[in-house]
């Protein structure tokens, strides 16, 4: 019995020309397959999903691109396979011209979907107001425009845990251990686990050191003497304030990321090629998320 149409979204994550080309050629290759359809195409950030029914979202770009999709995504997560047109892709680890032997596994039911932990971070502001971020990678505390040593107090599950001094506190999932976490002195998780990670940049203490807690807590950061320029970052890619008073929470989400992997595209094979734990390839960068 030949399999059913499989429903496809194919989401650009810039308006370069490698990745438009790409997409433009990815969109006449999957034209010729009888068994596919294309429910919705274009950029990240433009594509309204809700009430897309698909049984894959593939990405151009890199792991940035990726990042942008799962919020596009909202509370309703489908899996995701990433097509690296970036420079690094622990996520976006399927390389342009794999995709057509890629693809035909995909046809087959070939594939996986591992499902990883997300994170909400509520901004809770002095004046009652709050807003609420669903986040793949990080939260983060950065000293920024402020250019100042911060003394960042952290609480899990109400309970005080210590006052870091340092230049910004990072709340990362194993998702994004290997992102800014990772540039930070921070250790791999794999992906799977169900943990967060608390890693303080540049402490002042030599004693403080990563912290990995049950991903059932929830975790809060605070900055008593807050200076001008302090942000709160998500993912690296949304940027908020921090004021007097303000309090970060970071917590599991109810949703998962989904991602899909195809035989062949392991946790430890894209570690081992991405950080050239053979001898080749390059460590990875801080800004590497934004592609």
């Amino acid at each position: 019995m030949p399999n059913p149409i499989l429903k496809l979204v194919l989401l650009a994550g810039d308006q370069s020309a490698r990745v438009e080309g790409t997409r433009n050629d990815l969109l006449q290759f999957l034209s010729g397959q009888s068994e596919t359809m294309v429910v919705a195409s274009g950029f990240v950030q433009e594509v309204n999903l809700d009430g897309v029914d698909a049984d894959l979202v593939i990405v151009l770009g890199g792991d940035g691109a990726i990042l942008r999709a799962c919020r596009q995504l909202g509370r309703r997560q489908l899996p995701i396979l990433g097509v690296n047109l970036g420079r690094l892709g622990f996520l976006a680890d399927v390389q342009p011209e794999e995709f057509p032997e890629c693809f035909r596994q995909i046809q087959s039911r070939n594939y996986n979907v591992h499902e990883h932990l997300m994170f909400e971070c509520v901004l809770s502001r002095a004046d009652g107001s709050s807003e609420t971020f669903l986040g793949l990678n990080e939260a983060a505390i950065l000293s920024a425009g402020s250019l100042a040593m911060l003394d960042v107090t952290l609480t899990i599950d109400g309970k005080s845990v210590t006052t870091y001094s340092c230049d910004g506190v990072i709340v990362s999932t194993p998702v994004g251990s290997t992102a800014h976490s990772l540039s930070a002195g921070g250790p791999i998780l794999r992906q799977e686990l169900q943990a967060f990670v608390v890693t303080p940049i540049c402490p002042h203490a030599l004693t403080d050191r990563p912290l990995v807690d049950s991903a059932d807590c929830e975790f809060s950061l605070t900055v008593p003497d807050v200076p001008e320029g302090v942000m709160l970052a998500v993912d690296g890619q949304i940027q908020r304030p921090i004021g007097q008073g303000d309090v970060v929470f970071v917590r599991k989400a109810p949703v998962t990321f989904k991602l899909a992997k195809t035989p062949g595209h392991s946790y430890y094979t894209t570690l081992h090629r991405k950080l050239g734990w053979g001898g080749q390839g390059r460590p990875p960068r801080r800004d590497d998320a934004d592609e």
